[in-house]
């Protein structure tokens, strides 16, 4: 901006810092804004920061400087053009990743394994909250069974359409690749689509999405959560569904490639469920649309599967398959690397990087 003389006033950008907290045993996301000067044109132009990781679980009091790298940008919707939101990877003061850090670890694998091309889209479940209660449930009781509230419309079949709305619009405006929104089988419950992508872009565009969520519903004065199963008894859970493909998947003769997958997957269940988000075991039940989480099996359209092979894959003979198993709270950092180690390596074992924030629970007998 020019004014009387010859000085220029470089434009400021407000840059929202994004990151994954040390909250145990889901982390959840922290941001904080930073003025910057512009312009922006790659990650590497927006500098590094650092925070009191004492104050989100990450370091002792004694010694609470954490860093924050920035590793991917996206416009901000929101404060719109020219601020932009800013998606971090978390390190300790000596410039090691930190132990929460799993992006680190993915971008590692996917690095290892890119000549296999893994593509990803993943269906996030969540469910509208006001006031600690579901929105639009009556406060002292329960709304009709389900059944009639899946891609419902009207006031007497869905809730917090303005909100869910919103954020299609924001996610769109970011440049996010989110596909679709769908009111779910529970009332309150909703679910968004981000993919195809490769694994580090659609876990971060994941998070970002998230975030997005997060903050509109301050707007909204209603808040989002991830809980695999929000309420007890006979209403469905919030899942995480991942459609998961690999080069050799997509070509002819793939289907055989998927089958050959899904061995795979059933030999490291135990190792998989023990990321595939806390609380899980209160939604694999072999109800509602899951297979127990003692169990694991495979099949053509079946969506009481682990894994279900679309129709569409099973008649061109190639595609993809969807694993079912994740809740709503999966770390997409963890799932994509999961996948990716049993389908291309040798199997995923969580406990190399010291993973398993959820153990696997023992069968209770009847």
């Amino acid at each position: 901006m020019e004014g009387d003389g010859d000085c220029f006033m470089p434009r400021k950008i407000m840059a929202e810092y994004i990151w994954l907290d040390g909250r145990q045993p889901t982390s959840k996301l922290r941001s904080k804004t930073k003025v910057i000067t512009g312009p922006v044109e790659r990650v590497e132009d927006i500098p590094d920061w650092g925070f009191d990781g004492s104050s989100t679980e990450q370091a002792e009091g004694n010694f609470s400087d954490c860093a924050l790298q920035p590793v991917a940008f996206m416009p901000d919707p929101i404060n719109k053009d020219p601020h932009i939101l800013v998606m971090c990877e978390v390190f300790n003061a000596d410039g090691t990743p930190h132990k929460t850090n799993t992006r680190h670890i993915l971008a590692q694998v996917a690095d290892q394994y890119r000549g296999h091309e893994p593509l990803f889209g993943i269906e996030q479940e969540y469910t509208l909250y006001r006031k600690d209660w579901p929105l639009g449930w009556p406060r002292h009781g329960f709304p009709h069974p389900q059944g009639r509230y899946y891609c419902g419309v009207g006031f007497d079949e869905v809730h917090g359409r303005p909100l869910v709305e919103a954020h299609l619009k924001a996610c769109l405006k970011a440049g996010l690749a989110i596909s679709g929104i769908n009111a779910e089988v529970m009332p309150a419950q909703w679910e968004f689509q981000v993919g195809t992508l490769g694994p580090l872009e659609v876990a971060d565009q994941l998070w970002f999405a998230r975030w997005l969520l997060y903050r509109l519903g301050e707007e909204f004065q209603v808040y989002a959560q991830l809980d695999p199963k929000p309420m007890p008894g006979d209403w469905n859970g919030a899942g995480g569904h991942t459609n998961f493909s690999i080069k050799s998947m997509r070509e002819e003769g793939g289907l055989e490639v998927i089958k050959q997958t899904c061995e795979k997957l059933k030999t490291f269940h135990k190792e998989h469920i023990r990321v595939y988000g806390t609380e899980n075991d209160l939604r694999l039940t072999g109800k509602h649309e899951t297979c127990s989480i003692y169990d694991f099996r495979y099949g053509v359209s079946d969506r009481g599967a682990s894994v279900r092979i679309p129709m569409a894959t099973a008649n061109a003979g190639r595609g993809y398959l969807e694993d079912r198993r994740p809740g709503a709270n999966l770390d997409p950092y963890q799932i994509c690397t999961a996948l990716i180690e049993t389908a291309c390596g040798a199997g995923f074992n969580p406990d190399k990087y010291d993973w398993g924030n959820f153990k696997f629970p023992e069968q209770k007998i009847a």
